[in-house]
């Protein structure tokens, strides 16, 4: 995540405590080794929300939150018909994945009758999905897929074993390159 121009540095004397290592943030795990490395991951990309009818909920998020898509497609290789939604003001933050299901094969279908609508999977933005996927398999991650898939709008994508990621669906996104 790039710094905000806001962000820089100012004179105010530094208020940790005196107990704190100076050379370790607050946030920072002892061993930041076991993080993944900042190289890696870019930050939040979206959220997936499994829905049964997209055009409903596309309505939904637009009459009520004033979201707007951003982007609409049917990837029958998922299984599904997508829309990213988000605000005008943010573009090229985090968003809302809607996912409606294709047909009751597909996994969002199979979501759908287990747990009903609602969040299905928090997506990372990553630099490299096949890097990030090495590095959590190195430390003990399952991944759903061998290889990379295409995801939303000729994305590459990865997940992380909801088992092995605290019950969550964790989606690896590496966004298309776009421009020349």
């Amino acid at each position: 995540m790039q710094p905000h121009p806001d962000d820089e540095p100012d004179d105010r004397p530094d208020d940790r405590p005196d107990d704190r290592p100076d050379d370790r943030p607050d946030d920072r795990p002892e061993d930041s080794a076991s993080i993944l490395p900042a190289h890696l991951l870019i930050g939040i990309d979206h959220v997936g929300i499994a829905v049964p009818d997209l055009d409903e909920a596309l309505a939904f998020y637009r009459d009520t939150y004033g979201m707007t898509v951003l982007h609409e497609e049917t990837n029958t290789e998922q299984g599904v018909r997508e829309a990213m939604v988000g605000f005008d003001a943010t573009p090229g933050g985090p968003c809302l994945q809607l996912l409606a299901p294709l047909d009751e094969s597909s996994t969002i279908a199979k979501f759908l009758d287990r747990s009903g609508p609602g969040l299905q999977q928090l997506a990372f933005r990553v630099h490299d999905v096949e890097e990030a996927s090495a590095t959590l398999r190195d430390r003990g991650l399952r991944l759903l897929y061998d290889e990379p898939r295409r995801g939303t709008a000729g994305s590459r994508i990865n997940f992380v074993h909801p088992k092995d990621a605290g019950g969550v669906l964790v989606e690896l996104v590496e966004p298309a390159i776009t421009g020349g």
